[in-house]
Order: structure tokens, then sequence, then C-alpha cells
């Protein structure tokens, strides 16, 4: 069977859509109004479509030392992904009605967990409905299956890394918020404003089409190769506010054919939350 691990186009999925081994989540979310997405979701989704919530299936409990959004344990992720019925020869789509904001979290967990059998539809639910294929409200169940993570710790680093490597310069550090709070002139979900010394900032939205697709391969390892200046895709970590959206320029980056680059997934907001870490601001 043919995998998709980064996009995959709506007319494909909907040749798959009835396939056992096929699995969809709906992220669709609202950093403010966080039962948003769910509600949408219950209105219309893509037929046998799950939802999976940022805060409630995506994320770990919260310290005074964590980001908003912490990574959840593992084996009670890998517990919850085989009540939805993944097992590890699932293929697994993940969507949003945000251009990808907030299922590229999913995504990168997966494959955290080992599965690479896991892609972003591209253009999410508008490009579904824009297609003219089906959507429902009814709601979606699967019968249970055995999912075992393979962690790769590898694939993430943590705030003690990142300080260490940005001291030495030995990181190209890519911040995904929009400029005004990577510059910190204006801060709306976290009690700092500014960014990590070192860091550049790479909007993820800059990663999209006008009409919520990404931007062709090419395109995409010309901007990030820019960005990257000299350095190895190895060498690149990526950051946000916290560890969601800096997922969608990690997936630019494997969609530009890029592969290898890590992420910080407690980001600025974990970053900030000791007042012992320096903080930078403007360009």
């Amino acid at each position: 069977m043919k995998t998709f691990s980064t996009l995959v186009g709506a007319a494909d999925l909907a040749h798959h859509l009835h396939d056992a081994r096929w699995r969809v989540f709906d992220c669709s979310f609202d950093l403010v109004k966080t039962h948003a997405g769910e509600l949408a979701y219950r209105e219309v989704h893509i037929p046998g479509a799950v939802y999976a919530h940022l805060e409630r299936d995506l994320s770990g409990p919260i310290t005074g030392r964590t980001g908003r959004h912490p990574l959840p344990d593992p084996a009670r992720f890998a517990a919850r992904l085989s009540e939805w019925g993944v097992g590890n020869d699932t293929q697994v789509v993940v969507y949003d009605d945000a251009g990808g904001t907030y299922a590229v979290r999913m995504w990168w967990m997966l494959r955290w967990l080992g599965h690479d059998a896991v892609a972003l539809l591209d253009g999410g639910i508008n490009a579904w409905e824009a297609a003219g294929f089906e959507t429902t409200d009814a709601e979606s169940k699967h019968p249970h299956a055995v999912f075992v993570p393979r962690l790769r710790p590898e694939l993430a680093v943590d705030a003690g890394f990142v300080e260490s490597q940005s001291a030495r310069d030995g990181i190209r550090l890519l911040d995904a918020r929009n400029p005004q709070r990577f510059r910190g002139e204006n801060e709306t979900l976290d009690p700092v404003a500014g960014h990590i010394p070192g860091a550049v900032n790479r909007f993820f939205k800059d990663n999209l089409l006008p009409d919520g697709r990404f931007k062709p391969a090419e395109q995409l390892r010309g901007e990030y190769e820019a960005l990257l200046a000299g350095r190895g895709v190895a060498e690149t970590v990526h950051s946000c506010g916290s560890g969601v959206t800096a997922c969608h320029n990690l997936l630019a980056m494997e969609v530009a054919g890029l592969s290898g680059s890590r992420l910080y997934p407690g980001s600025w907001s974990e970053w900030c939350a000791d007042p012992a870490r320096p903080v930078a601001t403007g360009a």
C-alpha cells in the first residue's frame, strides 16, 4: 500500500475514504475559543473523521515550568490512538479549517511516536469542500486497534539544549510566530513579549498559497535554504508560542525535501516561564 508521509490531496483521500486501513482526524481549534473547533466538527466534517482536541488529546498537563501545550505522555497518547482505531499499519490523515495550523501538531506527534504513515490534508476541509466531496455531521466511531509506540526522542529538543546551542551559535532556530509577536510588539498569549536570542522569524503562514495549500516543494526549498544561511538541516530547530505552529515549518521543510530538522516543543511559552532565561526583542 502506498503511504503518504507529508501531504495528501483531497482526491487521494476521497479515493481511500472508506478504506479500513485509513483513519482521518479533524484537529480544528481556536486558541481563544477552545471549544470552537469541536463545535464546528459536530456541524460538518469529512465522513469517518474523528475529532482530536489540541488541549485534551494532543497536550499534557501544564505546570509552572512548561509551555502552554506540553507534549502528552507517549504511552497515554498511544492508548488514545488505539481507542481511535489507529494501528501501526494505519494510514493517518489529519486536517483542520486553518491551513494546517493545528493539525500539524498531530502530524508531528505521530512521527514522534515512530509512525511515518501520517499526512496533512493539503488545504484542509476547505479544499475538500471546494472539490465537491461529501461532508457529514454524523458521529464517527471505529473498531479498537493496537498502536505500539516506537518513540523517537531525537526529534525533539529541550530548553537546556536550545540555551546551550544558542549561546554558541550552534543551531538555526526558526520561530513560526507572526512578526509582531516575534519582535515583542503585540504579545496576546504569553506573559512576556519577545523571542529567544538568536532566533530567526519564519511566519508559518508564509508556507501557504492564497488558497491555503502549501507552496510547491521547489519554492519552499529555496525559501528555507535562504533562511538556513549555510547551516545543515540537522542544525535546525523549530519553535513558536507553544510548539504547535512550529510543526508547520517543520512539515514545510519535509515537503521541500529538507528532512531531519527538530522541534522545541516547549517553545516561547516554556522559555519565558523561567525569568532567568534571556529575552530578545526587535527584528
